[in-house]
Parts: structure tokens; sequence; C-alpha cells
């Protein structure tokens, strides 16, 4: 399993939680409600990554040679005490300054062996 590189994106992360929740309605205004599965509230990162154009061309390298087949990796996102798997299905990169670059990326968790 490939682990992220150990670069830190910039502050203003954002971190979506969507859990899967099932609903099913009564006809008389009653609802029931259950969550699916045991890994059943996936997080989603929008991260900003402020860099180095080495640095960039290092996380896209890694995240190209994850698009290939799709597979996912080990990320620690900041503020958390473990790492989780990852996959990264878009990201884009701008070039503002002379050897600096901008990555953004959203992080899709998944749950998987």
């Amino acid at each position: 399993m490939a682990t992220f590189p150990s670069i830190t994106p910039t502050y203003g992360i954002q971190k979506q939680s969507a859990p899967n929740v099932r609903k099913v309605q009564f006809g008389d205004g009653y609802e029931s409600r259950f969550t699916m599965g045991i890994n059943q509230d996936p997080k989603v990162y929008s991260l900003t990554f402020e860099v180095s154009e080495t640095d960039s061309d290092t996380i896209e390298t890694f995240l190209d040679a994850r698009a290939a087949d799709f597979a996912s990796f080990d990320f620690t996102p900041p503020g958390e005490g473990s790492s989780s798997k990852f996959v990264c299905e878009a990201w884009s990169k701008s070039i503002p300054y002379l050897n600096r670059a901008t990555i953004q990326a959203t992080f899709r968790e998944v749950f998987e062996p």
C-alpha cells in the first residue's frame, strides 16, 4: 500500500461528512432511520497544497501513478491521529509564480482491506 508523500496541505482544509443513512417514511407521518454497513460515515477532504514546483511534481507523480489503476493510498489528514485509505479522483495544478505551484485535490475515504 502506498503512502502519500509527507507534504502538508495549506490551512483552509474542508472536511465533509455524509453518513449513509436510509429512511423509511410511513403513511402516518412516522419515519425510521438506520445506517448502512459498518463503515457508514466516509469523509471527503478538499485540500490545497501551496508548494515548490519540486514538491508539486512529487504530488502529481504520486497521484498519476494511483490514477492508472484507481488504487487507494494511505493518508493522515491534518489534525487526525491515524491514517486512513483514500482515493483522489480529481486534482488541478496551477503555477502562480516562478518555482511555486498550487495543487487542489479532493481525497475521498474508502474502506477496503
